[in-house]
């Protein structure tokens, strides 16, 4: 099992920009995949972007593509979420988890999650 923990979400206004943050510990994850997702009150948890192991591989959804960038650092165990021109519809709760796909199912280990909040 991997633990996963989020970190840089905060209050920004639209149009501003903010990196996310997701380290593990208790296992290596360069050889697996990686995802971000969201989810706001009452709403499903929504798939954001996934990287690949080696990073040569990443799917974004189509409401952050172009504004948002999905990196990972093997060697310090991190993936990283950068996200630009925010806007007040991307306030969530920002969740990284271990895994592969655009599916909530499909991926095992979870972090607690970072709120970020786009002000108008």
């Amino acid at each position: 099992q991997v633990q996963l923990v989020e970190s840089g979400g905060g209050l920004v206004q639209t149009g501003g920009s903010l990196s996310l943050s997701c380290v593990a510990s208790g296992r290596t994850i360069g050889s697996y995949g990686m995802g971000w997702f969201r989810q706001t009150p009452g709403k499903e948890r929504d798939f954001v972007a996934s990287i690949s192991g080696n990073g040569k591989t990443t799917y974004y959804a189509d409401s952050v593509k172009g504004r948002f960038t999905v990196i990972r650092d093997n060697a310090k165990n991190t993936v990283f979420l950068q996200m630009n021109s925010l806007k007040p519809e991307d306030t969530a709760v920002y969740y990284c988890a271990r895994g592969w796909g655009r599916e909530t199912r499909a991926y095992v280990d979870w972090g607690q999650g970072t709120q970020v909040t786009v002000s108008a």
